[in-house]
């Protein structure tokens, strides 16, 4: 078998609909509070937390970009609650997805802007968080609790996937 070469496009919701949740203030609800000084975008997305008692918990990630062409040799899935990334710089990133089942023919690739971020729904494939620029900051919303809530498929050796910009 051949390469499969995935070419990343803009992410939008309906793209990215059957994976989860684009959060983007575009188009979202929003009013004001705190005496008008403040706009409120209300509820980007839901976080999918409470499957065997879990919870939601926020961290931040500093990432830094892969070596191009970015080469795919695993995937993740967390089957007991979504999983949130919100950039905290204006920074185009990559967001790399998968239908199940899992096959390089499966996989998906999308372009998000600095102000784009996702919400993997639960149990969907995804590739851990690729940036562009070195020292990306992300804020995560996920879960925290007893469980299994991390699978990871590694790709078999001499399965070749690339994702070029």
């Amino acid at each position: 078998m051949g390469a499969v070469i995935l070419k990343p496009q803009p992410l939008t919701k309906a793209a990215f609909a059957r994976f989860g949740e684009v959060l983007e203030l575009d188009g979202a609800q929003h009013y004001g509070i705190n005496q008008g000084f403040t706009e409120r975008f209300h509820k980007l997305g839901e976080a999918d937390t409470a499957a065997e008692g879990g919870s939601a918990i926020i961290s931040m990630f500093v990432s830094e970009p892969r070596p191009a062409p970015i080469e795919i040799k695993l995937m993740e899935r967390h089957p007991l609650g979504s999983q949130a990334f919100y950039p905290l710089q204006d920074r185009p990133w990559l967001v790399v997805v998968a239908d199940d089942p899992l096959t390089p023919q499966s996989l998906h690739a999308f372009t998000a802007t600095g102000q784009q971020g996702v919400n993997y729904a639960r149990n969907v494939w995804h590739h851990p968080l690729l940036v562009i620029d070195p020292d990306s900051r992300f804020l995560i919303v996920d879960r925290k609790g007893s469980g299994k809530n991390l699978e990871e498929y590694w790709f078999p050796d001499g399965t070749e996937i690339r994702l070029e910009l």
